[in-house]
């Protein structure tokens, strides 16, 4: 039963921190206590625990821009997050997990705003038939959450170009994202900003709970003994290459473009995020350069840093098959 409750905020922007936290307070939820913890990460693309993040991301354009790639415990599709999206996740004890009643705070929050709310199916909440929350949920240990994203004034152009990957190029044994129409909810009520949805939010809270819930000023990892030690492992493993890209599924991958100097197909078999087999199919001159390259490939990395230096490592910078090299890397992740 729900006694009491905490409503603690992130005093960051940075996915791996926000996630960290997210974490930390699931393994320190205390009896009957529910916490809602409301966080928003900057130009972000978060894909679920078992999805293939090249084949969900365009993850090359989102890092050149500055943007992040993270992945969450949780299952379900990718999300973008920027400044005009905000994330809350309820953590209780198991024996209190209600997805009904914790959607009703969200569901409440947004009707005393003006905005008609209803929950559709397990994991979306929508206005007028289009979805302004995604939801995902996960247990661990004694404690269970449920997380999602309100959409208030996302930039909409910027979801839309780097969770556009090609589906044409990989083939994923992951779980594929659900493409939803979307809204932003300031497109229902004009001039709603953040802060006023978050304290829309703590009054439902409040409400539905029958509680007047604790607002501590404090970060969520100064709440609970050993944050000092845990949080920072916890940002490290969620921002670790080895979370991010490592968990991908096995995958197939195939690409093919014509160059100048020849046109080139290429189709690789990709296991723990390192081609296991790659093949290259090609009409240029060099044949032997060709060869050398697919042989270069099996047993690299599947990020574009790896893979250029594999094929361009022993030639001059700026000769023909360097530049070769470059291009066939380049094709790997245009569009991807």
């Amino acid at each position: 039963m729900i006694l009491k409750g905490i409503v603690v905020r992130s005093p960051e922007t940075n996915p791996y921190g926000n996630i960290a936290r997210e974490a930390f307070l699931l393994e320190n939820v205390p009896a009957g206590t529910c916490i809602l913890y409301l966080w928003q990460n900057e130009r972000t693309v978060v894909i679920g625990r078992n999805q293939n993040a090249w084949a969900e991301c365009r993850v090359e354009e989102l890092e050149r821009d500055g943007g992040f790639l993270a992945r969450r415990l949780s299952g379900g599709g990718a999300v973008f997050h920027d400044s005009g999206n905000l994330n809350f996740t309820f953590l209780v004890p198991k024996e209190d997990y209600d997805v009904e009643r914790q959607s009703e705070v969200i569901l409440l929050a947004v009707r005393n705003l003006g905005i008609d709310a209803v929950r559709t199916g397990r994991n979306d909440i929508e206005t007028g038939g289009r979805k302004f929350s995604g939801n995902a949920f996960y247990r661990a240990g004694a404690n269970a959450y449920h997380h999602g994203t309100l959409l208030v004034h996302t930039d909409m152009a910027a979801a839309g170009r780097y969770l556009s990957a090609s589906a044409d190029k990989i083939r994923s044994k992951g779980v594929a994202s659900v493409r939803s129409r979307i809204v932003n909810l300031a497109d229902c009520m004009a001039g709603l900003t953040i802060p006023a949805l978050i304290q829309s939010l703590c009054a439902a809270f409040d409400e539905v709970y029958r509680i007047n819930a604790e607002k501590p000023e404090a970060p969520p990892e100064a709440l609970f003994e050993g944050g000092g030690e845990r949080f920072p492992k916890l940002v490290a493993r969620f921002s670790s290459p080895e979370w991010k890209y490592g968990k991908n599924p096995d995958f197939r991958f195939k690409a093919a473009r014509r160059f100048p100097w020849g046109g080139v197909e290429m189709r690789f078999d990709v296991k723990e995020n390192r081609i296991a087999a790659a093949h290259i199919f090609s009409d240029a001159m060099d044949g032997d350069f060709i060869i050398s390259a697919a042989e270069r490939l099996n047993g690299a990395d599947f990020n574009r840093e790896a893979l250029t230096e594999k094929l361009s490592a022993d030639y001059p910078p700026g000769s023909e098959l360097w530049t070769y090299a470059r291009d066939i890397a380049a094709m790997v992740f245009e569009d991807s």
